[in-house]
């Protein structure tokens, strides 16, 4: 349920309801907005409980939460949630633009691609250190070399970085590093590992699973919240379908229907969903229109000798003209994001006009 704490309700009279609720054995999360404060309360409600409650001080109304998630519904907090990452707001009027390699693979190919990311118009960087591969012959990753190389990038272009932890025993090592830490589709149900970046107080992208249903992606955002994290990202990235014309199906419609949901922001991955270059720009497109909070594209300097995921990643050049196109769409939607192609451009004709 919610506690509905009256306008300019005191600390203390939120504090009292907490331990008042806490004393019934719920588990208590409260939200502070601009206008009131909200206490999502998880736990069996029983007979005597409502009428308790709404007697205490401070307290306007109780909401019943129907939905299986609790604290990442709607209901719990109106206003869609902005995840902060250094000075990127995930979930805000801008669109934001991961981009990077699948894999670590060396420092120079990480640290050029850092560069053209950034030159490209992207916000933060990706990059896989720990890989987890369908087949165990494959690139598994640098591990903590590639975590040394993400961090070194940071370090010459500004931009934050996210990259996927596969393992309990890895929490703590990746989060020393990483300013997101991602949860890849393989790993959505790994309920442990789920709790353990709960407890990291990392930003969390969790990835939708390869079959999962919204509401099973929502419960697992559920999991890191009641962990105590409540900055979570959101990752459509392709469904299994029966389809099999590309890697996955793109799941576009999951977009407006999770923010209808869920307060936490959505962003999409293209090319995981499409596993084809050529797909990557119209599907994203439609993301940014359907709604996306933000966009994951894969960027490698040289897509044919890439270890991992070659064929579905944009080489430079095709990475600049997309996030053109991006702008555009995402001007047309109300969203704030301008490549900087578009600045030069716009530069040139007010010189030559």
């Amino acid at each position: 349920m919610i506690v509905v704490m009256q306008q300019g309700a005191s600390r203390t009279e939120i504090e009292e309801v907490e331990e008042l609720l806490r004393e019934m054995g719920f588990q208590t999360h409260p939200i502070y907005g601009v206008e009131r404060t909200v206490i999502g309360a998880i736990g069996d409600k029983r007979d005597g409980h409502y009428e308790v409650i709404l007697n205490i001080p401070g307290v306007e109304r109780i909401v019943p939460i129907l939905k299986p998630y609790k604290l990442v519904a709607r209901e719990v907090k109106p206003e869609t949630s902005v995840i902060h990452v250094g000075n990127v707001a995930v979930g805000g009027p801008g669109l934001v633009v991961m981009a990077g390699p699948c894999a670590v693979e060396s420092e120079l190919q990480l640290l050029t691609t850092a560069r053209l990311v950034k030159q490209g118009g992207g916000n933060i960087l990706r990059g896989g250190a720990f890989k987890p591969r369908t087949s165990p012959y494959s690139f598994q990753g640098l591990e903590e070399e590639g975590l040394k190389y993400l961090a070194q990038a940071r370090e010459v272009t500004g931009l934050p970085f996210v990259t996927e932890v596969v393992d309990t025993r890895d929490v703590e090592l990746v989060a020393r590093y990483a300013d997101i830490l991602q949860i890849g589709a393989r790993n959505m149900q790994n309920f442990r590992l789920l709790k353990e970046v709960g407890e990291a107080r990392r930003p969390v992208l969790l990835k939708r699973g390869l079959a999962a249903t919204v509401e099973e992606w929502l419960m697992a955002a559920e999991y890191v919240a009641a962990a105590g994290n409540r900055d979570v990202i959101l990752c459509e990235r392709g469904i299994r379908t029966y389809d099999n014309g590309l890697r996955n199906t793109l799941d576009v419609s999951a977009v407006p229907m999770v923010k209808e949901l869920s307060h936490l922001p959505v962003i999409v991955d293209p090319s995981h969903a499409t596993g084809n270059y050529r797909m990557v720009p119209p599907l994203a497109l439609a993301s940014v229109a359907a709604g996306a909070d933000g966009l994951m594209i894969e960027v490698h300097p040289e897509p044919a000798r890439a270890l991992c995921d070659g064929p579905q990643s944009l080489n430079p050049e095709r990475f600049a003209d997309l996030m053109v196109q991006v702008s555009r769409v995402a001007r047309a939607v109300g969203r704030a994001y301008r490549s900087p192609r578009m600045k030069v451009a716009k530069q040139g004709r007010g010189q030559t006009g």
